[in-house]
């Protein structure tokens, strides 16, 4: 189950202003660096429309933003499956319409987009579950057999919820409805879930999802991250204490950067170290990093046990990255973010994928030796 690879990278021959990352602890993924004279490899466009399916009207689906982007290779390529929001009057966060939408890159820097969106509402079973809001946040990885598993957040602008669809193809999906809906008669079903990071292992050059004691496990959730466990990857079982409560298997710390919440980021990954959890991290000023300011959203990593994935064996005490470009400062998120939410290791990087100020997408890379 614990699968070796090169975690340590050398960056002697970068400018250390293109550093994302030093690297705080042996077992981290990194150290990452942004690219030379670094810009976002995804941006909105006004001019994408396509026919929404339930409106049956031109949406022009990405003219707001485009963010939070899972990633995976398929084909020799790097496919980024992002957020894109469709701009809706002058509402705030969470007030316009979230589709999925496509795009590919030979190089990890430079994009093709598809004119539509892959993965939306629809006139479908879901659509209680993700209208008027949208679908939002995806993550994926795929299975050793080749199906694609998405985890996403349905939004009907009434209660966020954590649910899961598979497809061969990336363009045709079933839509499985949100991941704890058998769990105890739906107790969670009205709770507020989401950002669902299943966890992967490196076999044959190629992130796969993962079995450990013959159960797939899933870290998840905000302000806590929670943990999962699965025999399918559709239906989804909580972690629980003796008193039928969630356990947290980690938490915001007051005196860090992670002080306000954490959220699970991209896909885990088995090492020979143990379990490598990057997350997301929201800083409170008054009780957590004073230079880092208010809702700041940095990058943290943690590291469990490969066989008790709930147990915590380390932890970062300072972000690995953080926003410090004005594309990570600036956008509809004013306070700024470096959202984690898609790795891939490809022809011998690894390509970490994130959201910029809720706004567009960046890219760091780790070479490895």
């Amino acid at each position: 189950m614990k699968i070796k690879f090169p975690l340590l990278f050398s960056f002697c021959l970068i400018s250390s202003a293109l550093l994302a990352q030093t690297k705080e602890k042996s077992w981290m993924l990194g150290p990452f660096v942004r690219p030379t004279n670094a810009q976002p490899v995804l941006q909105k466009d006004e001019a994408s429309v396509f026919i929404d399916p339930i409106t049956h009207t031109v949406a022009h689906w990405e003219s707001m933003a485009t963010f939070n982007p899972a990633a995976l290779v398929k084909d020799d390529s790097i496919v980024v499956l992002y957020r894109a929001e469709e701009k809706l009057g002058e509402k705030e966060i969470g007030g316009h319409r979230s589709r999925i939408g496509m795009a590919t890159s030979i190089d990890g820097f430079h994009f093709s987009k598809r004119p539509s969106p892959v993965y939306y509402p629809n006139e479908d079973a879901q659509k209680h579950n993700e209208w008027p809001g949208g679908t939002e946040d995806p993550r994926i990885v795929q299975t050793e057999d080749g199906l694609y598993v998405l985890t996403y957040t349905q939004w009907n602008r009434q209660v966020p919820k954590l649910a899961v669809a598979t497809s061969k193809d990336l363009i045709h999906w079933e839509k499985h409805g949100p991941v704890f809906k058998d769990h105890r008669n739906g107790l969670y079903l009205d709770r507020e879930t989401k950002s669902g990071a299943i966890v992967t292992e490196l076999k044959n050059g190629k992130l796969v999802a993962a079995k450990i004691q013959g159960k797939y496990w899933m870290y998840y959730g905000v302000p806590h991250i929670w943990l999962a466990s699965s025999t399918d990857l559709v239906h989804w079982e909580p972690i629980e204490t003796h008193e039928d409560k969630l356990a947290p298997v980690l938490s915001p710390r007051p005196g860090y950067f992670d002080s306000w919440l954490v959220e699970a980021g991209p896909p885990p990954i088995i090492t020979e170290k143990g379990i490598v959890v990057l997350y997301n991290a929201g800083n409170s000023q008054n009780v957590g990093v004073k230079d880092l300011g208010n809702r700041v959203y940095t990058g943290g990593q943690a590291l469990f046990d490969a066989n008790e994935p709930w147990k915590m064996l380390d932890r970062t005490d300072e972000p690995f990255i953080k926003p410090e470009l004005p594309f990570e400062k600036s956008g509809q998120y004013v306070d700024g973010t470096t959202f984690l939410e898609g790795l891939v290791f490809y022809k011998g990087t690894w390509f970490l994928y994130y959201g910029t100020a809720d706004s567009m997408v960046g890219v760091v890379t780790a070479k490895a030796e």
